[in-house]
């Protein structure tokens, strides 16, 4: 999608429950700043979709609702979603599923770049060596819902859940994996699998991943099970470039990806529909004990902020976030989980901050 600068693009922003409200502010500050800035044309419509709204009424995302998504909106940016009154995650299912599923949002986008070699947990890695990506297949696998109990209660139960792949769903993010490699410059995709012993979908995940790859001859293919890639991802991080994986494996090995570049307060991530409007949505949890104590750590949300700018075609503007951030690390103007000593809004003002110095005249 490119920026259409004549006529004014419409963002959903769902601050959602706990921090997530918190950190929303302070990717939305950013936002305005740079969509002033810049001239982007950008309109930022708040819905108040969440644990409150769950409670008081019942409801959790409607379906008009999604349709006025699908036909009226450039994106959508989500919050984080959870709250202890609904100890069985309804509303955060519907809302987050609801749009991955309904919009058709098949690819989970996960840069893993680490911005200072002192967030790293791993003995003498820099950024070099932490800068891949990962694509997570978004809407099959474990995470369709499809299963069941018998004799729930007893000490016969039985619980059963279905992992449903397609050679669809399987060879598209397979192919986005790999176009998105070859736009970029990259030169190898490692696709992780476990079919030594998940025999059926491991086999439809190899033999697409080998159909695929011969379209692709300059990009070097890589297979490897999911536990030696965990291990890799470890011990030797900079052999990755781009990652692609099914729902279930993805769900892990970003949290994995999330820890090398300092945590999860410092994780962007997109789901994207290549042909309709996309969500972007920060990967930390709600973690209610913290809601609007201005300690949670805003930089994922103003990185996914970046991402959602990157796709709809903002690049330079999107980079100017990304090196904000990157100088508020540097600077050590950051929140307590990351050695600093500044609160949630002092973070995102200090990255306003960097943002206003760095943009000059350089914006629109």
């Amino acid at each position: 999608m490119s920026p259409a600068l004549a006529q004014k693009q419409k963002i959903a922003i769902i601050p959602g429950d706990g921090i997530g409200v918190d950190v929303t502010g302070e990717a939305v500050k950013v936002l305005e700043l740079i969509n002033a800035r810049g001239r982007l044309e950008l309109e930022f419509i708040q819905f108040d979709y969440g644990a409150e709204k769950y409670l008081s009424t019942g409801i959790s995302l409607p379906k008009q609702q999604l349709e006025d998504f699908r036909d009226n909106y450039a994106a959508i940016f989500l919050g984080a979603l959870g709250d202890p009154r609904i100890p069985d995650m309804a509303h955060a299912r519907d809302i987050l599923f609801g749009m991955r599923f309904g919009l058709d949002l098949f690819v989970n986008f996960r840069p893993v770049k680490l911005f200072d070699e002192t967030l790293c947990p791993l003995k003498g890695k820099t950024p070099n060596d932490v800068n891949f990506v990962v694509f997570r297949e978004n809407t099959e696998g474990l995470y369709v819902g499809i299963g069941g109990f018998f004799k729930k209660g007893t000490k016969d139960e039985i619980a059963i859940q279905e992992s449903v792949n397609t050679y669809k769903g399987v060879e598209r993010i397979i192919r986005y994996a790999f176009t998105y490699a070859r736009q970029h410059g990259h030169t190898k995709v490692t696709m992780s699998d476990k079919n030594n012993a998940l025999r059926f979908e491991g086999d439809l995940w190899h033999r697409v991943f080998q159909q695929v790859s011969e379209d692709y001859p300059e990009i070097e293919k890589e297979h490897m099970f999911v536990d030696a890639l965990a291990m890799q991802l470890i011990k030797r991080p900079e052999q990755f470039q781009v990652i692609v994986t099914n729902n279930m494996f993805g769900d892990i090995i970003t949290d994995i990806g999330a820890q090398l570049q300092g945590g999860l307060g410092m994780a962007a991530s997109g789901n994207i529909n290549p042909n309709g409007v996309c969500m972007f949505e920060p990967v930390h949890g709600s973690a209610p004990k913290y809601a609007g104590r201005n300690v949670a750590n805003p930089f994922g949300a103003i990185l996914t902020a970046g991402l959602m700018l990157e796709h709809l075609g903002f690049k330079k503007e999107a980079l100017l976030i990304e090196q904000s951030v990157c100088m508020a690390v540097h600077e050590k103007k950051v929140t307590s989980d990351m050695g600093g000593s500044l609160g949630t809004k002092e973070s995102g003002d200090a990255v306003c901050d960097f943002l206003q110095h760095l943009s000059g005249n350089t914006l629109r």
